[in-house]
């Protein structure tokens, strides 16, 4: 009897201090968590399920990555679990990964094979969390979800790169405008890969985030930004960049001087111009109003109004005259001007 009293007692014990005492628990505010009783995940009610937007996946994909939506524990507590039932805690915070990540080896760079056949490193980061409303993928959909999205991004990563082109190629001038040595401003505009890689690091980065927003149907993880940072090819190759880039900057440098130039000829012509019209016009805008002043005086008075006028206009010039040269007859009109001087 006291033996079995003892075992009686040591289960009672046992099962208080596992049950009881140990079943209870609290999750931190960074924290989510998932119950499991005999390894199944507890579902959450239809009803009650998330409305969160669907993730952008293909038609295949949607079938293949349909999770359940599992009840997820909220940070607080204590919570109380039975003994067959287990709490699978996860980090919600946003957290950060090197490209250079891989569980399987060690690596100081991710290399990559450029449009121009260039081989050259990678390297940066992803930021990343995990997504509180696709928790069944991130725990038991597959046994390394992070690793898979790393494979996922790497791989989306170098399709990229081998088909980048500079979407502002053509940038130096318009396509058609200009010809160097048989070569069109299209085609200097034109860079190496590796180049136009360096000056569109924003542009990969965005292209990266795009891509990557599959995977959080995939893996229940969200990439929050995509940082590629440096890109760096072998060091003979670096080499060759720079005296490209040297003669490209050159190019680029006589072609804005000579545009430069041309506009302030064309600006100069232009004022030049513009100068001459207006002297012109100065020229003729007296000659213009003496011509509507005669031919008024000709319309009211007639011829003899008119020759009136100008012996009147005649005679103020001649009393400015130091000589006077008289040609013609009589009825030219200096004669009877001529005379009305010698008579005043």
């Amino acid at each position: 009897m006291i033996a079995l009293f003892s075992f009686v007692l040591g289960v009672f014990v046992y099962f208080f201090f596992r049950s009881i005492i140990s079943g209870f628990y609290a999750i931190k505010p960074n924290e989510r968590a998932v119950l499991t009783s005999f390894g199944r995940a507890v579902r959450m009610p239809a009803m009650l399920e998330p409305r969160a937007p669907a993730p952008a996946l293909s038609a295949d994909e949607e079938q293949r990555y349909r999770y359940p939506a599992v009840e997820v524990i909220k940070p607080g507590g204590p919570y109380f679990k039975w003994p067959w039932q287990e709490v699978h805690r996860v980090d919600v915070a946003t957290q950060s990964v090197p490209l250079t990540w891989d569980p399987t080896k060690p690596q100081n760079t991710i290399e990559a094979v450029t449009k121009d056949n260039l081989t050259t490193g990678v390297n940066g980061q992803i930021r990343y969390r995990v997504s509180e409303n696709n928790l069944y993928a991130y725990l038991f959909g597959v046994e390394s979800p992070l690793e898979h999205v790393m494979g996922y991004f790497v791989s989306v990563l170098r399709e990229r790169i081998a088909t980048f082109v500079d979407p502002r190629g053509e940038s130096l001038v318009a396509a058609g405008e200009l010809e160097i040595g048989g070569v069109t401003a299209a085609e200097l505009g034109e860079g190496v890969s590796i180049n136009d890689l360096r000056k569109n690091l924003p542009l990969l980065n965005q292209y990266m985030e795009e891509q990557c927003l599959s995977t959080t149907g995939r893996y229940g993880i969200e990439l929050d930004a995509a940082l590629i940072t440096e890109i760096d090819p072998p060091q003979a190759v670096d080499h060759a960049l720079s005296a490209i880039n040297s003669t490209r900057n050159q190019v680029a440098a006589d072609i804005s001087t000579a545009r430069a130039n041309a506009e302030q000829q064309i600006t100069m012509s232009k004022r030049a111009v513009e100068i001459a019209r207006n002297n012109a016009e100065a020229e003729v805008a007296p000659l213009r109003e003496m011509a509507q002043t005669l031919d008024g005086i000709k319309r009211e008075a007639g011829s003899a109004g008119l020759m009136a006028y100008l012996r009147n206009q005649r005679l103020a010039l001649l009393g400015r005259a130091r000589r006077i040269v008289l040609g013609g007859g009589a009825s030219s009109p200096l004669a009877g001007a001529g005379e009305g001087g010698r008579r005043g």
